[in-house]
């Protein structure tokens, strides 16, 4: 009776160890969990972007009336001969504050340029700025224009500078050239014309 019963347990644990057989004998992986099943990616909302996007708005204000109606145009220099250029703040314009101002400049073929610029002044008369102003080289002497309550002018080797004022405004004109002369024949040339822009602003 006992070999039977010995027998039996033998039988069952045989086909126990049987049952087992269909998983790898890898105690590396044996006791792993199963890989677990990715889960989806939570969709992002689309996004449009804007077909035009807004560009930021200038944090300058724009310039008072008055200032873009004293600077010269293109067609106020038409016949020197000139084409629109980079400006290059030089001589008494560099003293000038450039808060509230306008500025044009122009090229030669030769190589010269020119330069506008008007200024307004809230704080102070147009008339005192230009009487401190300090600019190296030596005064020019240029004919008087009428409806201006103050100019002066200087040459500094090749750049001649006119300054202008009337009221609050400061016109200021600059030439470089390739010699003195050229620069203060230019200067004189278009004297009337930066006169007559302030005068009418």
């Amino acid at each position: 009776m006992r070999h039977r019963q010995v027998l039996a347990v033998a039988t069952v644990a045989l086909f126990g160890l049987s049952g087992c057989a269909d998983r790898p004998n890898d105690l590396d992986t044996y006791y792993d969990d199963p890989a677990p099943t990715p889960a989806a990616e939570p969709s992002q909302p689309s996004v449009k972007p804007q077909a035009n996007p807004v560009p930021p708005s200038s944090t300058r204000p724009p310039a008072p009336a008055a200032v873009s109606a004293a600077l010269l145009t293109d067609e106020d220099v038409a016949e020197e001969e000139v084409v629109p250029g980079e400006g290059k703040v030089s001589g008494c314009l560099t003293g000038l504050t450039r808060d509230t101002s306008r500025s044009a400049a122009w090229s030669y073929a030769s190589g010269s340029t020119l330069e506008h610029q008007v200024t307004e002044y809230t704080d102070r008369d147009a008339s005192d700025v230009v009487l401190r102003a300090d600019c190296d080289g030596k005064k020019l002497t240029l004919a008087k224009q009428t409806g201006v309550e103050i100019q002066r002018a200087w040459c500094d080797g090749t750049t001649c500078t006119v300054l202008l004022a009337k009221g609050k405004l400061v016109s200021a004109l600059s030439v470089t050239a390739g010699t003195e002369a050229r620069a203060t024949e230019a200067a004189k040339r278009l004297l009337p014309t930066v006169a007559q822009r302030l005068r009418s602003a």
